[in-house]
């Protein structure tokens, strides 16, 4: 029997996902027309005797996400539970705190997976390299290759080529050291608690010399990553399984948008019914698009490519978007164009109107390249990104918003570029 563990953070983080995590936990943003964990959970159902999935975090349940819950277990039929973490306990902490509810019903292995990561989850085919080291006992980390560059803001992983042993681990180093990066996707035994508990062992010990009254609990706050990884490499238990598949982090809303792209390509081989066709009567469709059923679009209307319009969203007469995600309820009036967009839950644009961002995609002509984390200033300037409207955002007719964050609930009367609208 399998289980899989989801981490979904909690509100205290995603900071670089605002305004939209305003709105809605940022594991359930809808990302190629579905919440960002059900790609997380669709892979896991495929995976035979996968029996549970539990999602971990430390966010206050919601009706949202108790809703989510439970259409998913009737859409996926495999058993799904939220166990809500009392601090924030970090990526092995929180494993190690419901180690008994991982391990009810003695699963002889289960996945760990970050919600914050898009893939194609080869979680199958990590289970059938495992099973060809001869090492069921061992553990498994996806990794993935970066540029030189880049490798230094993951995990760098030093391999056996032979044998595929990690014999070296660094968690974002300062200096070049692999350009092999950690995937946050791992496939454990029962045993890896037995690595956590020396872990956290060793911190009550420590806390417990400088006479911390407040030790045990930051005894817990264990990382998978800087505190098991880096003592774990090089003992013969944890092996690395590369894939050449496509792999981006989701910190931010720009690299929400890449990853729907990503999304949105694989499913021309995985669920081609979600993608938009071209048909008499219906809008023109250029590229991967997903459109809603419920979504009320003009024939004369050009979508795509890399676009994903969610419920409820109303789209007039010559309107054209690309590479962008429209929300629950939005309204794209006659002639406005989108272009690198995020336009939030019941917000407006105005006829003949254009909203457009910067895209921030990794370098085409680098195969290993990954998006680069984002940061919002350089030099007191706003840095072009894509344009995010966010919820209940009004935008009037025949103005220009150019590569700017619009805080919700914000009636515009003039043109904006390269702004943070409070």
């Amino acid at each position: 029997m399998l289980k899989a563990v989801i981490l979904i953070g909690g509100s205290q983080k995603g900071t670089r996902f605002r305004p939209l995590s305003f709105e809605v936990p940022k594991p359930l943003f809808p990302v190629a027309g579905v919440p960002m964990i059900q790609h997380h959970i669709e892979a896991c159902a495929k995976v035979p005797n996968l029996k549970e999935i539990l999602l971990i975090g430390f966010y206050q349940p919601s009706d949202e996400l108790n809703r989510f819950l439970s259409s998913a277990q009737q859409e996926f039929k495999v058993c799904i539970r939220y166990l809500q973490e009392y601090i924030a306990l970090g990526t092995g902490g929180g494993l190690y705190h419901f180690r008994d509810q991982i391990l009810f019903g003695n699963p002889e292995k289960f996945f760990v997976m970050n919600a914050d990561v898009c893939c194609e989850f080869p979680l199958v085919e990590m289970m059938e390299f495992q099973q060809s080291r001869g090492h069921l006992d061992s553990f498994v980390m996806l990794g993935t290759t970066a540029n030189r560059r880049q490798s230094m803001n993951y995990g760098c992983i030093v391999e056996n080529q032979q044998t595929h042993e990690v014999l070296h681990y660094v968690e974002k180093p300062s200096t070049f050291v692999s350009d092999i990066i950690n995937c946050g996707i791992y496939l454990f035994t029962p045993d890896i608690f037995q690595y956590i508990g020396e872990v956290f062992k060793k911190n009550q010990q420590d806390l417990s010399i400088e006479e911390n009254t407040n030790g045990w609990q930051r005894a817990e706050v264990i990382r998978l990553e800087q505190d098991i990884f880096t003592t774990m490499a090089g003992r013969g238990s944890l092996y690395i399984y590369k894939t050449d598949g496509f792999w981006s982090q989701i910190k931010s809303a720009g690299s929400a948008i890449y990853a729907n792209r990503l999304y949105l390509n694989q499913y021309q081989k995985t669920r081609p019914d979600r993608l938009a066709k071209n048909t008499p009567g219906s809008p023109r469709i250029l590229g991967n698009v997903y459109i809603h059923p419920t979504a009320t679009i003009d024939p004369t209307a050009v979508l795509g490519p890399n676009v994903t319009i969610s419920t409820g969203v109303t789209i007039g007469a010559g309107v054209r978007i690309r590479e962008s995600i429209i929300l629950h309820g939005a309204s794209l009036q006659d002639h406005s164009c989108v272009l690198n967009c995020i336009v939030g839950w019941d917000s407006s644009v105005g006829k003949w109107s254009r909203v457009e961002g910067t895209p921030s995609d990794p370098n085409p002509n680098d195969p290993h390249a990954k998006i680069d984390s984002e940061t919002l200033f350089s030099d007191g300037r706003l840095n072009p990104s894509i344009t995010i409207l966010g919820c209940n955002v009004s935008i009037p007719s025949e103005v220009i918003i150019l590569n700017s964050i619009v805080l919700p609930h914000k009636e515009l009367n003039r043109s904006f570029k390269n702004q943070i609208i409070l």
